[in-house]
């Protein structure tokens, strides 16, 4: 008995092939079937987009009117007319009222006769140009140049003697120069006290310093006594540590 099949024929020579191919098929569907996604309606926004045609707005062209030009300067030819003058016009002589050289006032003046009055000028002079300089207490009786180094000796004396740190000063490290101009009056006092240094407080007590100097003899100037004015720097400094 012969067999119905084709014995040329081998059934399973291609069966892996079409495994692999089925296995892939199987794997996509089941890809597929783990990523499908549904939605529920009410989360989905549906919107109606309504499309509008841009409408285009024409500007209309405005025309300015544009003043015309200014018409050019009209050249004015200058004419001279001679005209004669038949009326004579009489000159009016103005005479001069002032006093001429011819008109001299006789007056004779006697040297002695005239008057000299002295005006009592408040002059201020510095100490550097004063001819006799204000007297300090204990410097009388001594030569010009003697009595203006003393008069300089006495002055640094009085500062050494009567200097008072200012405690706030020391609390504060306020130190610094401060600079004082003061006034010798005509009756010897001191007046006009300015100061100048890097803060207040050093300056006050600067000052106070030179108020509390002793009345002098005034400076001289030309014979009279005048206003010296005279400046002295007084140095704050302390010691740290």
């Amino acid at each position: 008995m012969e067999a119905k099949k084709n014995p040329q024929l081998e059934i399973g020579r291609n069966s892996g092939i079409y495994f692999a191919i089925g296995l892939n098929l199987m794997l996509l569907l089941s890809w597929r079937a783990l990523e499908y996604r549904t939605y529920e309606r009410d989360d989905v926004a549906i919107d109606v987009l309504e499309m509008h045609s841009e409408f285009e707005e024409e500007i209309p062209i405005v025309n300015v009117n544009t003043p015309p030009p200014p018409p050019p300067p009209i050249v004015m030819s200058e004419a001279v007319e001679i005209v004669e003058d038949a009326e004579e016009i009489e000159e009016t002589v103005i005479e001069s009222t002032e006093i001429g050289q011819d008109d001299a006032i006789e007056a004779i003046v006697d040297v002695g006769d005239v008057e000299v009055e002295e005006l009592d000028e408040d002059v201020q002079v510095a100490f550097a140009v004063i001819e006799d300089v204000p007297v300090f207490p204990g410097c009388e009786k001594l030569s010009k140049k003697a009595t203006k180094d003393c008069f300089q000796k006495k002055v640094q004396q009085h500062v050494a003697s009567n200097f008072n740190y200012p405690q706030t000063a020391l609390d504060l490290g306020i130190q610094g120069r401060v600079s004082v101009v003061f006034v010798i009056d005509k009756t010897g006092h001191i007046i006009g006290i300015r100061s100048r240094g890097p803060d207040n407080i050093l300056e006050k007590e600067a000052e106070r310093i030179i108020s509390i100097l002793p009345k002098m003899k005034p400076g001289r100037q030309r014979g009279k006594p005048v206003k010296v004015a005279y400046a002295v720097p007084i140095f704050f400094k302390f010691q740290e540590g």
